[in-house]
């Protein structure tokens, strides 16, 4: 069984707003939640679209999907519709002090530096 990013819950949000549904005219997507969770996959490890797992598609229609629908503005709808309602379930507090050596600020050093 595959791991999947979203939730069943973010799917019934996501859906209404991607290209491709059955009631589109034109080609449909063939598994448009498949195609989102390989985008993510992307996002989320930094990897080249080569090296995208098979279970989302070929590597190459993967990549051009996402570029046309970056370019018609469907994931700048999708980012609006989900961002209305922030769950915070990543945010996270650090409260970590770095200090950093009077040397890395570039603080004049040596004998001659002056008090």
């Amino acid at each position: 069984m595959d791991r999947l990013i979203l939730t069943d819950a973010q799917w019934a949000q996501i859906e209404p707003l991607c290209q491709g549904k059955r009631s589109d005219p034109g080609r449909s997507g063939q598994n448009n939640r498949m195609f989102i969770e390989g985008v993510l996959w992307i996002a989320r490890t930094g990897s080249p679209w080569l090296d995208l797992p098979e279970r989302f598609g070929h590597w190459n229609s993967v990549y051009s999907r996402y570029s046309d629908w970056v370019r018609k503005g469907v994931f700048q709808r999708i980012f609006e519709a989900l961002s209305g309602e922030p769950d915070l379930e990543y945010a996270m507090v650090d409260g970590t002090v770095v200090k950093v050596h009077r040397h890395g600020q570039g603080a004049k050093g040596g004998p001659k530096a002056s008090p």
